[in-house]
């Protein structure tokens, strides 16, 4: 498995691409990032084209276990961020 890209290897390639410099395209990614965070976070979701859609699900209280010490204990009602991939995206990983 390759290594991830890292924020300052995806901002160049996001100029290159782009045409422009990189700390204008590191404003777009952070801009893009902001964006993305006040939307699911205010219990919207955010759609990117290819890539997939990412928004906000509420879990309800549960019963979980500490694997350490095997005690079982009622966890409270949680909100968790999924990401849901693109057919478009899967399809191009998968051949």
């Amino acid at each position: 498995m390759a290594k991830p890209m890292t924020k300052t290897q995806l901002v160049a390639a996001l100029a290159e691409e782009m045409g422009s410099d990189k700390k204008t395209a590191g404003m777009a990614l952070d801009a893009i990032g902001a964006l993305i965070t006040r939307e699911v976070a205010g219990g919207g979701a955010v759609t990117l084209p290819g890539v997939g859609k990412i928004y906000c699900r509420e879990r309800p209280e549960r019963q979980v276990r500490n694997p350490a010490t095997g005690e079982s204990f009622t966890k409270e009602a949680d909100k968790v961020v999924k990401v849901t991939i693109a057919k478009a995206l899967k399809d191009s990983v998968n051949g």
